[in-house]
């Protein structure tokens, strides 16, 4: 069986329903900044090529993935497929524009819209931030530092720890059934005996079974789904972190 084709003891037809996450284009738009790339000028073959492995990995975790998401991806492999025509005709005329130009309209007014959104949401509303507290200590004025970690970067560092798990044989195997459920109260007893942030990669079983991986994953997305975690990185680019709420 190969990791695409993974099946979940246990888990038996949970599907994580990814209505609030990020849709296909925050995956375009974190692919771009991912490979630092100018969103003018689209690697289309590159881009292609990684988003369809994060479908990949999408299908291996069960996520239910929208229309929207398969929708872009044959967007892309159509945009891919243009780029590969000649760019101009027998007659020596030029091409009608860029094939990837729709795209980039689409991405660049998504980034207008999620950067408004951000502002908005983080002007204050009436009264809600008028209110007298006693001094903020050093552990609560490190909290507001705190960078949420998108799916997409969830995703990234679960493929990593998916990287290193010990390959799985599946004949002649005793399989340990947990469900996801088991899997989140198993989690919240946890958090409930830690009370403390605990680095991502430590909630995985150095080694574990890649079915065992799999449902903590779905487990801590439901968590966040539920707000019973925040999932966050102190700065950019450092380890990714779980705490209670």
């Amino acid at each position: 069986m190969s990791q695409n084709e993974l099946s979940i003891e246990g888990q038996g037809e949970y599907t994580f329903r990814m209505e609030g996450f990020e849709g296909p284009l925050d995956l375009l738009l974190h692919l771009i900044k991912k490979n630092e790339l100018n969103i003018m000028d689209i690697p289309i073959s590159l881009i292609t090529e990684q988003y369809l492995e994060y479908l990949k990995l999408i299908k291996v975790l069960n996520l239910d993935v929208a229309g929207e998401y398969l929708l872009m991806a044959s967007t892309l492999l159509h945009i891919k497929s243009k780029t590969l025509l000649p760019s101009v005709s027998e007659e020596g005329e030029v091409e009608e524009e860029d094939p990837r130009a729709e795209l980039v309209r689409r991405l660049l007014e998504y980034q207008r819209y999620k950067e408004a959104a951000g502002d908005l949401g983080s002007k204050p509303l009436l009264n809600r931030d008028v209110f007298t507290r006693p001094p903020i200590k050093a552990e609560e004025e490190k909290e507001e530092e705190k960078i949420e970690v998108s799916l997409f970067e969830l995703l990234e560092a679960f493929r990593k720890i998916l990287d290193r798990a010990k390959p799985e044989f599946f004949h002649d195997v005793v399989l340990e059934r947990i469900t996801v459920e088991d899997k989140i109260e198993e989690l919240l007893l946890l958090f409930e005996r830690e009370k403390r942030t605990v680095a991502f990669h430590t909630l995985f079983p150095e080694g574990g079974p890649r079915r065992i991986l799999v449902v903590t994953l779905l487990a801590l997305l439901e968590l966040v789904k539920m707000k019973r975690i925040r999932i966050f990185q102190v700065a950019q680019f450092e380890t990714i972190r779980v705490s209670p709420l």
